[in-house]
């Protein structure tokens, strides 16, 4: 039976963005080529100040789409910077985004790659 490791990535950050329905697409283009590998984006229905806004007071649900990217942290002002501005997050109601440091990421990692680095 072969040994099987983990390798640990370190340095690195998740970049989350909120935006309405729709706009996904330009974000995670917009992250990709600013360096991005990929990104995961899942559906959700949010609320906030237009749940207000609904006709005789009747709730408006909002579809939202969340894109997740994780990169390197000298990647990470780059990409956060290029994704806001995609989204138009300058704008009200456009969506939220934020950066979390992640302590470690493990997935796989070929080993010429691994070669590279040590």
């Amino acid at each position: 039976m072969s040994e099987r490791n983990i390798t640990y990535l370190t340095n690195a950050c998740l970049i989350t963005c909120i935006v309405e329905m729709g706009s996904a697409e330009k974000v995670l283009e917009a992250a990709k080529n600013s360096g991005a590998q990929g990104a995961t984006i899942n559906y959700a229905r949010g609320t906030g100040i237009r749940e207000k806004l609904g006709l005789l007071g009747v709730t408006i649900d909002e579809q939202k789409e969340i894109i997740r990217v994780i990169v390197s942290e000298e990647q990470s002002e780059i990409v956060f910077e290029a994704m806001f501005l995609a989204g138009d997050l300058d704008k009200p109601g456009k969506g939220i985004m934020y950066l979390t440091e992640l302590d470690k990421v493990a997935t796989y990692i070929p080993d010429a790659v691994i070669k590279k680095v040590k």
